[in-house]
């Protein structure tokens, strides 16, 4: 594991004071400020920018009023993550409470591609319910030039819903609604796949409203799909900004509340986690990691019947069958992992300025897990693949913030043609097939090339900490406090940075460092979650505040990201 350089956040009292004088609790204050929060930002429906601003909304809502008007077959067509489950949700609860005739299919990730491919409008025109008149893509579609070309020649018209970045051309659909086209407007470019059908949804009912179809304040309250809105936003990562805070503080208030979905109760409960005290965490790594199981190792559908089950029990016994598949998820990644890294320290990797591997029997659908964990151990932009029966390698691939990933396999398909087949992504992450032929020929040319994007040899992690946190505030009071807040990509949960002497530790599991910590004569419980290796008697240590209830009793806990000594 690489050594990570810890760099405290720029303070800035001025805007703490502000916050503090406007009511926030002080240490709220200090956190935010750092994050660059100068104001309170309002968390109530009346400050979600308005639909009208999301360039061609109002044009698919119109269109989505005639469908309903002539009684149209509508059919969603999702992707297989939780944002495109949640999405397809969203879509299918949203449409159906205006009175739509609409049912939903998901592409299968091994057998038919990602997005609208032309295999997808074939399964379309071939759906049980008979060929549909509409196809609503959500979470894709932006890059589905033939797809829409086939569903139009096939005799059904296509509305797109994406956030992805666009190519160069867009598909001939009748709408593209998508905040990051060229033109758009939408102040947040970040919302999420869920987020962007959740405003078609709103337009709709504006439209149907300004027609008369529904009473000027009437229609379905869009506001009970914010659930799912909530857990989409978290699960894919996308940038917390003050609108997309907004959807996921609507969401958790309604979790909290008791008033969610039958089937993110069910994962709550199979999850053992309390909705009631629900906070992004819960969304992001108990209940997204079980919906992305189903579209990672089997078939997302379940996850999607799950999010709109209404009944209780089946829910349960839904949610039940996804814990199952992340189980076997989870088992599968520890195996490809642990074989990867067998693999790679055999090799001379001490020179290299990235991490390409593959091993016979890999799934392909944890292959992106892999590379996380890869780029993550050493910090290098990280590529797993997994081989399939045509003598191809699908391969996908973590990068770190100094390495564009895409415009690396750009560089290597220019300069190795005909080894890539296919590729795509974004900076952080992407996806390639590759000829398993060329593999050798590819490792080098992909590590020569991130030292030429890059300009640079070696990498070196940083953790960002919020300093010190003052002794008063270790308390489990505190950690509720902040696990009741909107933490994520763009807004990151706080990391404080003290200094400790260990008066006891112990490994728990054979995997987990179980420590005894003392700071100004106070002592504190703490765990360091796979780290076994045992610390010195004094330690800097940057770490997270929680709480931990154990036999009846709740205590604040210390989880511990990194350890040195100090």
């Amino acid at each position: 594991m690489v050594q990570p350089l810890i760099r405290p956040r720029s303070a800035n009292r001025q805007r703490a004071q502000a916050l503090a004088e406007a009511g926030v609790h002080p240490l709220l204050a200090r956190l935010w400020a750092a994050r660059g929060l100068a104001q309170t930002t309002p968390t109530e429906w009346s400050a979600l920018i308005p639909p009208a601003q999301l360039t061609h909304v109002l044009d698919a809502a119109r269109l989505l009023a005639d469908a309903l008007a002539a009684r149209q077959k509508l059919l969603i067509v999702a992707d297989y993550d939780c944002d495109g489950a949640t999405a397809c949700a969203v879509a299918v609860r949203g449409l159906r409470a205006f009175g739509a005739q609409v049912d939903f299919l998901v592409p299968n990730r091994f057998e038919t591609g990602y997005g609208l491919s032309p295999a997808v409008v074939e399964l379309a025109r071939q759906h049980p319910a008979g060929k549909p008149d509409l196809l609503i893509t959500v979470d894709n579609g932006i890059a589905s030039i033939e797809g829409v070309a086939a569903a139009r020649a096939a005799g059904m018209q296509v509305i797109v819903t994406d956030h992805h970045l666009p190519g160069p051309h867009l598909p001939d659909a009748l709408a593209i609604v998508n905040p990051n086209q060229t033109g758009c407007g939408f102040p947040s470019k970040h919302l999420a796949g869920v987020g962007v059908i959740f405003y078609v949804l709103l337009a709709l009912r504006a439209v149907l409203r300004e027609r008369g179809e529904l009473p000027a304040q009437g229609g379905p309250r869009l506001d009970s799909l914010s659930d799912l809105v909530a857990l989409g936003t978290v699960a894919d990562v996308v940038r917390l900004d003050a609108n997309n805070r907004l959807l996921v503080a609507q969401g958790l208030k309604r979790i909290r509340q008791g008033r969610m979905q039958a089937g993110i109760a069910a994962l709550f409960e199979i999850a053992g986690r309390d909705p009631g005290q629900a906070g992004t965490d819960d969304l992001g790594f108990a209940l997204g990691p079980r919906i992305n199981a189903a579209g990672r190792m089997a078939d997302m559908s379940l996850g999607i019947h799950c999010l709109l089950e209404d009944d209780p029990a089946r829910a349960r016994t839904l949610a039940q069958a996804l814990d199952e598949i992340n189980r076997e998820r989870r088992h599968r990644e520890t195996e490809m992992r642990d074989e990867a890294l067998a693999h790679l320290d055999a090799q001379p990797l001490a020179q290299a300025a990235s991490v390409c591997v593959w091993q016979a029997g890999w799934h392909p659908g944890v292959i992106g897990l892999v590379a996380s964990r890869l780029k993550e151990t050493y910090w290098r932009p990280a590529l797993a693949f997994a081989p399939d029966e045509a003598g191809t390698l699908r391969g996908s691939g973590r990068s770190i913030p100094e390495v564009h990933l895409r415009d690396v396999l750009d560089l290597v398909s220019k300069r190795l043609p005909g080894a890539i087949l296919q590729f795509g992504g974004h900076a952080m992450a992407a996806g390639l097939t590759l000829r398993q032929a060329a593999f050798d020929d590819f490792a080098p040319q992909f590590d020569d090339a991130v030292r030429t994007i890059s300009g640079r040899e070696t990498f070196e992690p940083s953790l960002e900490t919020d300093g010190s946190l003052e002794p008063l505030y270790a308390t489990t009071d505190t950690a509720d406090l902040l696990a009741a807040q909107i933490w994520g990509a763009g807004f990151p949960a706080p990391l404080f940075q003290d200094r400790f002497q260990v008066v006891h530790q112990r490994v728990l599991k054979e995997r987990h460092l179980k420590l005894f910590l003392e700071r100004d004569g106070r002592r504190l419980d703490a765990i360091w979650f796979n780290h076994a290796e045992p610390l010195p008697e004094q330690i800097e240590a940057v770490y997270r505040l929680s709480s931990n209830t154990w036999g009846g009793q709740t205590t604040v806990q210390l989880l511990i990201e990194h350890a040195q000594a100090g």
